[in-house]
């Protein structure tokens, strides 16, 4: 299958005109779905305003299903396992639990160039260049969304496993929902779903291929390629109160 790494944006080739900062926060303590959305949805909305500056916030869930706008009900294998969402996000059925980090990605794309391929090449870019931080070759598929792995398979064979999910969603060109990196969750939770609805590829993360990676080392990695692709970063507090 055709890999798209040779269309993935070079440095710094999306960040905002205005060079202005991307408020970077983290939530220490799990957060609800639904407190998460309503308050990612608000800060778009003032960022669209301009009352709000741009920001990534990085968050834990607890164990929980969502089901994108083209999710099939089929792929919902085990519905009372866990708590099932609907999301306005692109893309299928996932998985969010500990050991997962979650970053949702709200960026004005006004700023940056109303073109919505180059900001999800952007997105995988920056999992990628994170990932590389623990000599992890992340790659990605022209029909698969996501970011891929490959590994060792019976005999010489070699298979491919998914470590990270993209689903976006725009609302007057500000981008909310992001991405989801397999640092050390239980990976027996994706049983419940066919995860984005494939289900002839398999599911990884960090300490799955033997990287003792903890959630502070994958938080470094992803703010650093971030500053890479979408612009400098500051500190800020996460849109909900920690506990």
């Amino acid at each position: 299958m055709l890999d798209r790494a040779l269309t993935l944006p070079t440095k710094n080739a999306f960040r905002r005109i205005d060079g202005a900062h991307v408020e970077w926060a983290v939530s220490t303590a799990p957060v609800a779905y639904p407190d998460a959305v309503a308050a990612m949805e608000a800060r778009a909305a003032a960022i669209a305003e301009g009352d709000a500056p741009e920001m990534a916030w990085l968050l834990e869930h607890p164990a929980l299903y969502t089901a994108g706008v083209s999710a099939k009900a089929n792929d919902l294998l085990q519905a009372d396992r866990f708590p099932v969402f609907q999301s306005g996000r692109g893309g299928q059925f996932t998985y969010h639990g500990p050991g997962q980090r979650v970053v949702y990605v709200m960026l004005d794309l006004t700023q940056r160039g109303r073109d919505v391929r180059a900001f999800v090449a952007a997105l995988e870019a920056w999992v990628i260049g994170a990932l590389d931080a623990f000599d992890v070759t992340g790659q990605i598929r022209q029909d698969r969304v996501g970011v891929w792995v490959e590994r060792a398979g019976p005999g010489a064979m070699r298979r491919e496993d998914k470590i990270a999910a993209i689903g976006v969603k725009l609302r007057r060109w500000v981008s909310f929902h992001g991405i989801s990196l397999n640092v050390q969750p239980d990976l027996s939770h994706f049983e419940g779903i066919v995860p984005c609805g494939v289900s002839e590829h398999g599911v990884t993360s960090l300490i799955d291929m033997g990287l003792a990676v903890t959630m502070a080392e994958a938080d470094a990695a992803l703010r650093e390629s971030f500053k890479s692709v979408f612009g400098d970063t500051r500190d800020a507090d996460p849109p909900l109160p920690t506990n």
